[in-house]
């Protein structure tokens, strides 16, 4: 029974990877070109990072110890990285008071933006008109507005690096009823939740340029091994980087 058991947690594991294979898209802005040698000063905002548990239901409750673990983990997985992303990589201050919300409404912004990309854009279900005839003229236009200027330490440099990253982790519970219900009515139950979003911002428009989204990353953040694999998912392809990126699921 066990043996069993493991079998159809494994094929529930591997329906849903392929899955979240297809969920993955990486955009660039028409006419945007970066070279690992052109010297653009990039400042790196400190990733936001949330990590939650899902109970048997479905509820995702905040877990205080696995976010502050996995923001540990993905900040030093990030600060490995970043001799290999070229150009002037600049990590961002500390911010204080004004700054501070600044900073924290920009996140959740690009987390949003990040989002519609996906839903409505890269997802030809749920596109737009308007984003059904950019992809049709490939086409990638989506800014977070000009104010990002206002932004600390945005007037010394070029572009913002900004990181956006959310998990929940199954209970087992959770998990034995995503088998239980692919055996019995054939529905499928998620279990977990890893998205990620990684953008290179333009800090005088406030344009994307660069867009790397996925709603059902790997890597256990709560892990240094895992953070290592999460952040080289989230970089891949990172424009100007001077050496190779990317990992396995």
């Amino acid at each position: 029974m066990k043996a069993i058991r493991m079998l159809l947690t494994a094929f529930a594991v591997m329906l849903f990877a392929q899955q979240a294979v297809a969920q993955e898209r990486r955009a660039v802005k028409n006419g945007f070109d970066l070279s690992a040698a052109s010297n653009k000063r990039i400042i790196v905002f400190r990733p936001k990072v949330i990590v939650s548990a899902q109970s048997t239901g479905g509820m995702f409750e905040p877990n205080a110890a696995w976010t502050d673990e996995a923001r540990k983990n993905i900040e030093v997985a990030l600060a490995a990285r970043q001799q290999a992303l070229g150009n002037i990589i600049v990590p961002a201050p500390d911010a204080m008071g004004e700054d501070a919300r600044r900073v924290q409404e920009y996140t959740a912004l690009f987390a949003a933006v990040s989002r519609a990309v996906i839903d409505y854009q890269f997802f030809i279900g749920n596109r737009l008109p308007t984003k059904k005839r950019d992809n049709k003229a490939d086409v990638f236009e989506w800014t977070l507005g000009s104010e990002i200027a206002l932004l600390p330490e945005a007037k010394d440099a070029d572009y913002a690096l900004f990181i956006f990253n959310r998990d929940a982790y199954g209970s087992t519970g959770r998990k034995l009823l995503q088998v239980v219900a692919l055996l019995g009515p054939g529905i499928a139950i998620k279990s977990g939740e890893h998205e990620g979003f990684a953008g290179l911002i333009d800090l005088k428009t406030g344009d994307l340029l660069w867009l790397n989204a996925d709603k059902a990353m790997g890597g256990d953040v709560r892990t240094p091994e895992g953070a290592q694999k999460r952040v080289a998912q989230l970089l891949e392809g990172f424009p100007g980087a001077n050496a190779p990126s990317g990992a396995a699921r």
